[in-house]
């Protein structure tokens, strides 16, 4: 039967990279002996993606002249539009001792498993200032996301990939994880055509709550997908953010109405970049629309809080099948007695509680009390129980680093 899913991005099909049978095994096999090229946690993650067809049409790492098109254009050489770069990097000595067309094992920089195969077809530098500008609209080396690539090595390396791990996520994460193909099929067995995606990177509380059930208003359901990869210190873990999902969903949202699921990336906090990347890749994972709300993958004040809406009119048509369901500020108003959002409520700023992530941490950190309008009893509860268990230094962390909940 045709499915009646948005296509993968390029308009064909999943193109997973990791290998399974004899083919694995043979290639796990010769990897101990090729050169050994250690990946940082975010080119993991993109390993990752790769590997579980998330980055679908890609191959592996991308050329110098795919970097600058992307950087500057979206777009790659054979004209697909692409937001943010995928790319490998390695230090200038480890760089000089590979040859070009030379296969390498790309492992694991914290515990050395072996990842992936790669030919290498491309060696080259980059200016990182420019990626950096083009990419997070900033050079400041306090913003996470430029740190990480000033951190990159001095030489990228370009290549098709071959994935021979999940990197632990789907032992860690059990029915959490989920590839493309097991979304797109579960949405098919719920019978859905169109999906929202609601990316997440925080707990949800009823701000969250109130924009995936406006989404199921216009939609079959919402994939509440989350980042299970690395955060900024401060952020709430992947587990405890999970379980509040979880009991969300089970006691607030109708039943068939709701996916929680989870991929491998880190936070790149790339604002209207990163809101692109999210709808790409929930393209391939089957989804329709993508919920854009305030500042999404914002940090700190980069970024203007609906730039992330604005860049979708400013990408070329037709670039992206998954739409964005554009949604403004939303906030409790003790006038109206409900969820609303400032295209909705006709009030004062007085009247308005708004939700922020910032106000919650510390609000939890101090041990102070929350507002019943902020978050459901059963969310907070498990948030009160993770923040008992973290110590004062952690809880002084949470204070100076948080930002609000996107």
């Amino acid at each position: 039967m045709t499915s009646k899913l948005v296509k993968p991005h390029g308009g064909g099909s999943l193109t997973p990279l990791q290998l399974f049978g004899v083919p694995h095994h043979e290639a796990f096999r010769r990897a101990p002996n090729l050169p050994k090229v250690p990946v940082s946690s975010r080119e993991k993650g993109d390993l990752l993606m790769l590997g579980i067809g998330g980055f679908t049409p890609l191959h592996g790492f991308m050329t110098h002249a795919d970097w600058e098109g992307v950087c500057s254009n979206y777009q790659m050489t054979n004209g697909l539009f692409w937001p943010i770069p995928i790319t490998l990097s390695a230090s200038k000595a480890l760089s000089d001792g590979i040859k070009t067309g030379a296969e390498v094992a790309l492992t694991d920089s914290d515990s050395g498993e072996i990842l992936a195969t790669m030919k290498v077809t491309e060696k080259y530098t980059i200016d990182k200032a420019h990626e950096c500008k083009s990419i997070f609209r900033t050079t400041d080396a306090e913003h996470p996301g430029v740190k990480m690539v000033l951190q990159q090595g001095e030489i990228n390396l370009a290549g098709p990939v071959k994935v021979l791990s999940q990197g632990g996520f789907p032992e860690k994460y059990g029915a959490l994880y989920m590839t493309p193909a097991q979304t797109r099929a579960a949405f098919e067995a719920a019978g859905w055509s169109t999906v929202a995606a609601f990316q997440t990177r925080n707990p949800m509380h009823r701000s969250h709550e109130y924009l995936a059930k406006v989404a199921i208003e216009v939609c079959d359901g919402v994939l509440v997908h989350s980042l299970l990869g690395n955060l900024k210190p401060g952020d709430i873990p992947a587990g405890v953010r999970t379980q509040t999902i979880a009991v969300l969903v089970e006691r607030y949202f109708a039943k068939n109405t709701v996916i929680q699921s989870g991929y491998p990336l880190d936070m790149r906090y790339a604002g209207p970049r990163e809101a692109l990347l999210h709808a790409l890749f929930r393209q391939n994972y089957g989804c329709s629309h993508q919920i854009v709300g305030r500042d999404h993958a914002g940090v700190g004040s980069y970024y203007g809080p609906f730039d992330a809406h604005h860049i979708f009119d400013e990408i070329p048509k037709g670039a992206l099948e998954t739409q964005p369901l554009k949604i403004d500020w939303t906030f409790w108003c003790y006038a109206c007695g409900g969820m609303a959002s400032a295209r909705t409520c006709p009030h004062d700023e007085k009247d308005r509680l708004q939700v922020s992530g910032t106000k919650l941490r510390k609000w939890l950190s101090e041990g102070g009390a929350v507002p019943a309008e902020f978050s459901r009893p059963e969310v907070l509860e498990i948030l009160r129980e993770y923040y008992a268990t973290i110590d004062e230094n952690d809880k002084v962390e949470v204070k100076l680093t948080g930002h609000s909940a996107r």
